[in-house]
């Protein structure tokens, strides 16, 4: 898959072409981008997505911009599994922002992309404002293709925001209704205060982007991609009250049976199923006790696991 920067623009056209953020690649994005690649062949174009980096709203709202599902790096991935050809990067600032609808559409739509072809899903919105959508589209050039793409499910419309609110509230399975697959955490994983490996459960501390969303604190049942394939993963996501009484919030993955080092590596987490809440023990037998059920748990939920190709097939 060729991504294109600001600084080299210029696309392999024909192309048909669907332009958004695509956080989290959920189920609405992806008949869209299914629906792209499938039009493309049809009319022997280049499948191309526009996408924004960083997102739209850090740039215009940034002390309400929503919490990012996904990593760059995981968008990229996924629409290169998905049959995306091209990738245009455009990189948000104020300029781009401050684009009416169609100077965006000329400049990029057909003057960069040469697009003969445009799927747009219901919500679609670019351009000053946020004023362009369909109607904009349509309005802007006789020069390609429209289409639309329903977001609809059978009882809402996928969105974004629907999947933090389900990880906000610790709901992995609403998560993965929405998404069509586990909600996936990519990070690097750091050293810590190695308190895991002192009690007999080392765990992988993950570092991730500032922005990104994150389950609600708990402990969960996940999957973990590390050393080419996935393994059972008990996760925790707080402030281990045990030990603290504020303690830093961390992403804590331990991998039964796992041994070797795994700093400086990037290890994606798949979540689930939340087991509990976090909670402090009377006493530190206690805690462990608890620990060996939550990693029992977490092996008997790992043992149904299926990764969803093409997106946990790394």
């Amino acid at each position: 898959m060729k991504i294109l920067y600001d600084d080299q623009p210029r696309a392999q056209g024909p192309t048909t072409v669907a332009l958004g953020v695509f956080d989290g690649v959920h189920r609405g994005h992806l008949a869209l981008i299914e629906r792209l690649v499938a039009f493309a062949n049809e009319h022997d174009a280049t499948p191309t997505v526009i996408t924004f980096d960083p997102h739209p709203a850090s740039v215009l709202s940034p002390l309400h911009a929503p919490s990012t599902i996904s990593t760059l790096d995981q968008r990229l991935e996924w629409f290169a599994a998905l049959g995306v050809a091209q990738v245009r990067l455009i990189t948000f600032t104020e300029d781009v922002a401050n684009e009416t609808a169609s100077e965006f559409v000329h400049r990029v739509l057909l003057d960069e992309l040469g697009a003969v072809a445009v799927l747009a899903g219901d919500d679609t919105h670019f351009g000053r404002g946020r004023a362009g959508g369909i109607e904009a589209l349509r309005a802007a050039s006789d020069r390609f293709v429209l289409e639309q793409v329903t977001s609809f499910g059978d009882e809402h419309r996928f969105s974004s925001s629907l999947v933090r609110s389900a990880l906000a509230e610790g709901d992995c399975e609403a998560a993965a209704e929405i998404l069509g697959r586990p909600f996936v955490l990519r990070g690097t994983v750091v050293h810590g205060d190695h308190r895991g490996r002192e009690i007999g459960f080392p765990t992988a501390n993950m570092l991730t982007a500032d922005a990104q969303a994150l389950p609600a604190l708990g402990i969960y049942a996940g999957a973990a991609f590390v050393a080419g394939e996935w393994r059972c993963a008990a996760v925790s996501v707080g402030k281990r009250p045990h030990f603290y009484d504020d303690g830093a919030l961390l992403v804590e993955v331990h991998l039964p049976g796992f041994s070797g080092d795994l700093y400086g590596t990037s290890v994606d987490t798949a979540f689930l199923h939340r087991l509990r809440g976090e909670a402090a023990f009377a006493s530190l037998e206690e805690l462990l006790e608890q620990i060996a059920r939550d990693v029992a748990a977490s092996q008997e939920i790992f043992s149904n696991f299926t990764p969803h190709a093409p997106f946990l097939l790394r």
